[in-house]
């Protein structure tokens, strides 16, 4: 399931696992050139990468909750998450999603000393947790890569699906170069990247490798029902009035066969529906203005997006 970076965990020196030296994994094509030759530091990605031109994009909101139910089909994931937190407790489940959510700015916005930082936290923190297979009494842990391989490609699939499908202007070369600057992400949590897909293709392949070993447990199902009225705060509480129709659209965003996971028809119609309802969705933001339509990281990026545009404009027509 998600990624519960709880600011109490302390980072501590790693030893040779795949996202302790993340810096040295950093090419240029991931850090937009630009700020590289004024020194500055853009983290895991930059102005020249699709991850910065798609991850700001308010409708992107309906990506993230998707992943978290695509992510719940992995039983073992599920357990690991809903045994070693507390997910299912309403005073504390919105607590533990913006710890989440803060995690995925830092990733995707980041230094590298942050990204660095808060990967450690993430790896100390699932080393020591185990969780038990319920079917087998087995026990296992929650490091396994099985299951941050499934969390991480829940998270990417969700992202690009809805991006696209809302409408945000990517190619396919854009959306193979996404899944592909994903890997550097995935290395945060501990994956070796050259285990990770790296393309839209290879990303169909393991998802149609995968489907026969997951399905909605119990916990899934709790996790899926609570979607429609969740655990709010009291100064969030309107948001309730908007939770079921946000909950039809993203279930309707799922691929077909994991709403039959969860028991549910996996009709076109509702694809086409989705579809549609993401497209307005988008160009309806489209009109708000950018001040208000992104979060200041997001501004921050699309500011330098455009200067990166800009300077690699002039140096094209220089040479």
């Amino acid at each position: 399931m998600a990624i519960d970076a709880h600011p109490d965990s302390r980072a501590v020196p790693d030893g040779g696992d795949p996202g302790a030296h993340l810096a040295e994994d950093f090419g240029e094509d991931f850090g937009g050139g630009l700020g590289e030759e004024r020194g500055e530091d853009f983290g895991l990605f930059g102005p020249g990468s699709v991850t910065w031109r798609v991850m700001g994009e308010p409708v992107l909101v309906v990506g993230g909750i998707r992943a978290l139910l695509l992510q719940a089909l992995h039983p073992h994931s599920m357990w690991g998450t809903a045994q070693n937190s507390e997910l299912m407790d309403p005073a504390t489940a919105w607590a533990r999603l913006g710890r989440t959510v803060e995690f995925v700015r830092v990733r995707t916005y980041g230094t590298r000393e942050e990204v660095e930082r808060v990967g450690r936290r993430v790896r100390k923190l699932h080393s020591k947790l185990t969780g038990t297979d319920r079917r087998t009494g087995e026990v296992f842990r929650v490091d396994e890569p099985e299951s941050l391989l499934w969390v991480h490609m829940g998270e990417v699939d969700s992202y690009l699906d809805v991006a696209r499908r809302s409408g945000v202007p990517l190619s396919r070369a854009d959306a193979d170069r996404f899944v592909d600057e994903q890997r550097l992400a995935a290395a945060v949590v501990g994956l070796d990247p050259a285990d990770v897909p790296s393309s839209v293709a290879e990303m169909r392949d393991y998802y149609a490798g995968m489907r026969r070993h997951v399905w909605a447990c119990e916990e899934a199902r709790e996790g899926f029902r609570r979607m429609f009225n969740p655990a709010l705060p009291g100064r969030l509480m309107p948001l309730k009035l908007a939770a079921p129709a946000v909950g039809v659209l993203v279930v309707s965003t799922l691929p077909r066969w994991a709403r039959r996971k969860y028991g549910l028809p996996g009709l076109p119609t509702s694809d086409l529906a989705a579809t549609l309802t993401l497209k307005g969705l988008y160009r309806t933001t489209r009109v708000v203005p950018e001040r208000y339509r992104y979060g200041p990281d997001a501004r921050r990026a699309r500011a330098l997006i455009r200067e990166h545009a800009a300077g690699a404009s002039g140096w094209a027509m220089a040479s």
